[in-house]
């Protein structure tokens, strides 16, 4: 496998990417009906089948001209269905929803890193791996970035986003009522903060200033854990 063609370097971004927005995705629904809301499962939405959660744009085409073009890869599913009303406890109900979609990516980062040590160990001092080992490592590794980068691009705190419902659930009720509708605007939001902004004003890119320094962050002592192993 030639890491410079172009569907291999599609493929190590764009593997990673589906599987983690799918355990992110179906992490919603998972606390939501462990909190009462059985919306998800009657929508066959708990479910690891990836047909299930693609959203078009973002986890086809979006993933795959970014991967091409060689920038950093991103992208989103359709959401799983959760119905506030059908909770035990609305409120801190949906807060404990939108948490679990970034703490999955999180955990799943873990293993991720925890593989990436197995895999150095039982190389040992060899020479980078090739082939087939090294296309698995190159998808570790990605998957390793990827999870740490949904789950802090997802707590920023706007909607559509998992932070934006944590903050509406921290606000005073009053106050979360009219934050909640900024939620119609989501989209918009999405393409401003990761379009339109950078390109207009490069130095107040949110993204890179707020989500990326973190993420390396957190990049850093996943990769030191696989060190360790190793």
């Amino acid at each position: 496998m030639n890491p410079d063609n172009i569907i291999y370097r599609a493929l190590v971004w764009i593997i990673p990417l589906v599987i983690a927005i799918v355990f992110h995705e179906v992490a919603h629904g998972w606390m939501a009906k462990w909190l009462g809301d059985p919306t998800a499962k009657e929508q066959r939405r708990l479910s690891f089948n990836p047909l299930r959660h693609v959203d078009p744009i973002g986890t086809v085409v979006l993933p795959l001209g970014l991967a091409i073009a060689g920038a950093p890869v991103f992208g989103w599913a359709k959401p799983v269905p959760v119905d506030a009303r059908r909770l035990r406890n609305p409120r801190w109900g949906m807060v404990a929803v939108a948490l679990a979609g970034p703490g999955m990516n999180l955990a799943l980062a873990t293993i991720a890193a925890i593989a990436l040590g197995v895999v150095a160990a039982a190389a040992g001092a060899d020479a980078a791996p090739t082939g087939v080992a090294g296309f698995v490592v190159a998808n570790l590794v990605n998957f390793l970035l990827v999870n740490v980068f949904l789950a802090l691009f997802n707590l920023l705190p706007l909607p559509p986003f998992d932070g934006g419902h944590v903050v509406e659930g921290l606000l005073p009720r009053r106050l979360a009522i009219e934050y909640a509708k900024l939620a119609r605007f989501g989209f918009l939001l999405v393409i401003l903060l990761i379009v339109v902004i950078p390109m207009v004003f490069p130095h107040a890119n949110i993204v890179a200033r707020v989500v990326v320094p973190p993420a390396q962050w957190v990049v850093s002592q996943f990769l030191a854990l696989a060190g360790a192993i190793a």
